[in-house]
């Protein structure tokens, strides 16, 4: 019996299963496999074009894929929508930012509640009753947690296109932990930062997984943030898996190097400051 509950612990929460998908004549993503394991944060990273933001869009379902398999949770959701993955707790953040500009931050972070909620059209059209206690418990709930939280208390009524772009990305966080996510996938959340918003990021990234204990797979360019706060690294290249494992490892496989920088003296050199940046 205890083996068996050990084994439930360490089964991933989520599992890729030799993922493809075409876009006419162009293969983004070949054979593509991994596992997140729960309770880790593990980056997916590689050069533009390595098929990242596709391989998420296949997970989350806005593509769907020409072969292959994902399993959520052991569930196979290979053929679910983008609304019932959400439903059952996967949530993602955007690599542009997709919130509602002309709404609050608070109203845009409602949003995120709303495939949780039982309410139907037409008792949501007199406010009474359930849906009024709905709306009472999700607003308590998201000021008293996630705003707090995420230290956007001061911004709460401020129209979301009005607000800096690193708030903006943050607001966008708030929206997608309001979605009740047991894994959280964020594509790249500290682009076009500076440097105070992104250690920010990655400090609320860090208390997501260890104080509301949510799985996060992250897409990051960040080499430094990557190394910082991520478990475990899947590098992308042309659409394939070309390494995986713990950051340090990763940092020193010959294959990522020439992905990201190329070879030659030029090469050698760029690597070795990524090296002493990452080690930093």
């Amino acid at each position: 019996m205890i083996e068996e509950a050990d084994a439930r612990v360490d089964a991933p929460i989520l599992q890729v299963e030799a993922i493809s998908l075409a876009f006419g004549g162009l293969n983004a993503l070949r054979n593509v496999s991994l596992d997140v394991v729960p309770g880790c944060i593990t980056a997916l990273v590689g050069p533009n074009g390595a098929g990242k933001t596709s391989l998420f869009n296949a997970i989350s379902g806005f593509y769907r894929p020409q072969s292959g398999r994902v399993f959520f949770e052991g569930r196979d959701i290979t053929r679910l929508s983008a609304p019932p993955r959400a439903k059952i707790g996967l949530a993602r953040t955007f690599q542009n930012i997709a919130l509602f500009r002309g709404l609050t931050v608070l109203d845009n972070i409602k949003l995120g509640r709303h495939a949780h909620l039982r309410t139907s059209l037409v008792e949501a059209l007199f406010y009474y009753g359930r849906p009024q206690r709905e709306e009472i418990e999700l607003r308590a709930e998201i000021e008293q947690r996630i705003i707090d939280f995420l230290e956007i208390d001061h911004i709460r009524h401020a129209p979301v296109g009005a607000l800096p772009y690193g708030l903006q990305k943050r607001v966008e966080l708030a929206r997608a932990l309001a979605m009740k996510p047991r894994l959280l996938m964020l594509d790249e959340p500290v682009a076009g930062m500076n440097r105070e918003e992104t250690e920010d990021m990655a400090r609320f990234i860090l208390d997501v997984r260890d104080e509301w204990g949510v799985t996060i797979l992250i897409v990051e360019h960040d080499m430094r943030l990557v190394m910082d706060i991520s478990d475990h690294v899947i590098v992308l290249n042309f659409g394939e898996v070309i390494a995986r494992g713990v950051p340090a490892e990763v940092q020193k496989n010959e294959e990522v190097a020439k992905a990201y920088l190329g070879s030659g003296e030029i090469g050698s050199q760029v690597r070795q400051s990524v090296t002493e940046m990452a080690a930093s």
